[in-house]
């Protein structure tokens, strides 16, 4: 890894020093990582595995993923809003997911959420893209060290998320989910996702 947190791969292209070398971690920064996603249902799963990552390393959720989609009805917020302290069981004893009850509950407390905010429109999307006026932030760090672990604007959503009945959303886990959800591109400029997540974030 070179001074600036990037890591030439064998493939010549230069990458985010969080990635590794590890094949699965590598795939998820090309892919999805700062891309901006703007489908409702898809920011309730990252938001989620956000809170259950707190504690971990995000490639321990992300070897996970798979199982938490099955145990969570693929991350569809109207049949988890539905679950029963029974589920809540179910999911105690499932030994493809983080089994932490608070994070549990904080899942079904935050589907509710989710279906209260789409209800009243214009939807859990824009909820969350107002916070940044629908335009990706984008990022100029050039190091490591210059990449922020939270900001006012990760202050605020959270604080408003937490308002609405989400748990597990303290500054420093919303500005990751901002940072893998695209609504902040933060690869490293130079990394070689940078300019294709910008291109993703301009106005069309």
């Amino acid at each position: 890894m070179s001074e600036t947190g990037l890591i030439e791969h064998p493939d010549g292209c230069p990458r985010c020093w969080w990635a590794g070398l590890d094949p699965l971690y590598v795939a998820y920064h090309d892919t999805e990582w700062g891309v901006p996603e703007r489908d409702g249902r898809a920011l309730y799963e990252k938001l989620i595995l956000d809170g259950f990552q707190a504690g971990l390393s995000w490639i321990t959720i992300l070897r996970r993923r798979d199982g938490f989609r099955d145990a969570f009805a693929d991350f569809d917020p109207e049949r988890i809003a539905r679950f029963t302290e029974a589920d809540v069981a179910r999911l105690m004893a499932d030994t493809r997911i983080i089994r932490n009850r608070a994070k549990i509950q904080g899942t079904v407390a935050g589907a509710r959420a989710w279906l209260r905010i789409e209800e009243r429109g214009p939807g859990f999307a824009r909820f969350l893209w107002d916070f940044v006026d629908g335009r990706p932030v984008q990022g100029t760090a050039r190091t490591r060290a210059e990449i922020a672990t939270e900001t006012p604007v990760s202050r605020a959503l959270g604080k408003a998320l937490k308002a609405e009945g989400f748990s597990f959303c303290g500054p420093t886990i919303v500005h990751a989910f901002m940072q893998a959800v695209g609504m902040v591109n933060d690869h490293l400029v130079g990394c070689h996702r940078h300019g294709p997540c910008a291109e993703l974030g301009r106005p069309r």
